[in-house]
């Protein structure tokens, strides 16, 4: 596809099923095989789809361009009318979350309703030090190195779990094989310090305050989250007017893996697609 913020790319998505499209978006470090145990019961209701992000996954890796926020909310716009599912219900794990409601203010009608699973999108104080530290001259080469040299260590070491007993060696291949490479691994460390840039959260909170959001938006936290804290549940409510917000119980960052079942119930009944 042709993409204004990513150039000419080439984008990897999984799809499955028939009826009205529902689009699924990963967050950082992940890909779309991060809903493999909840496309094939929502594929009994709607079309899945579930791209990897420029970047992620299977999808190509530009390194002569922006992996900031907007750049990326854009990308969504822009593979949605690719698609022609302009209009779809989308649910947006982590990044994907934060991502989709960017996607909503930048482009009126791309979704039609969104679930927010556990999305970071405060500038928090760790935040700002990542983002310091990336900043200094070769550090971030020096990271690409560090990840590229053991791609499937660092997949198990950062993805978290409720129980942890759910990671898994082709989990780990999957997530680290984009990253045992040399353009894989930089475009990581590039996304790591640019995509949650606090400036870009700051102006990207002061937009989501500054109006009613234009369609249903459900926010779906845990109460345990070592990736995302979750009281940034509680911000997105209090600033996004006529959002909604539901704690899961015996779960974490990653519910489509933690309680699948739960989630797919979740989705379905706050979508209530047509049997």
């Amino acid at each position: 596809m042709q993409s204004a913020p990513f150039g000419e790319i080439r984008i990897h998505y999984r799809t499955l099923g028939e009826g009205p499209p529902l689009l699924l978006v990963h967050g950082l470090m992940t890909s779309s095989y991060s809903w493999r145990y909840v496309m094939k019961p929502l594929s009994a209701h709607f079309r899945v789809i579930a791209p990897d992000l420029p970047g992620a996954g299977k999808s190509d890796t530009p390194t002569d361009r922006p992996y900031r926020a907007p750049a990326y909310a854009e990308w969504l716009v822009e593979f949605v009318e690719a698609l022609g599912i302009r209009g779809a219900r989308a649910v947006g794990n982590s990044l994907g979350g934060y991502l989709s409601m960017l996607a909503v203010l930048r482009s009126k009608g791309v979704f039609s309703n969104l679930v927010n699973l556990h999305s970071p999108g405060v500038p928090e104080l760790r935040l700002r030090a990542l983002s310091m530290l990336l900043a200094i001259p070769g550090v971030q080469r020096a990271l690409a190195a560090h990840i590229r040299s053991r791609p499937q260590r660092w997949a198990h070491q950062n993805v978290h779990y409720y129980d942890e007993t759910l990671k898994s060696a082709e989990e780990a291949q999957e997530y680290g094989a984009p990253l045992g490479s040399v353009a894989g691994s930089r475009a990581f460390a590039r996304i790591l310090s640019e995509v949650l840039h606090p400036a870009d959260l700051e102006r990207g909170l002061a937009a989501l305050a500054a109006a009613p959001f234009p369609i249903p938006l459900l926010l779906v936290y845990a109460r345990q989250d070592p990736m995302v804290p979750p009281e940034h549940g509680e911000t997105f409510h209090q600033l996004i007017e006529g959002s909604k917000l539901l704690w899961l119980e015996r779960s974490s960052h990653f519910p489509q893996v933690d309680c699948p079942e739960k989630l797919v119930r979740l989705l379905l009944e706050h979508f209530r697609p047509e049997a």
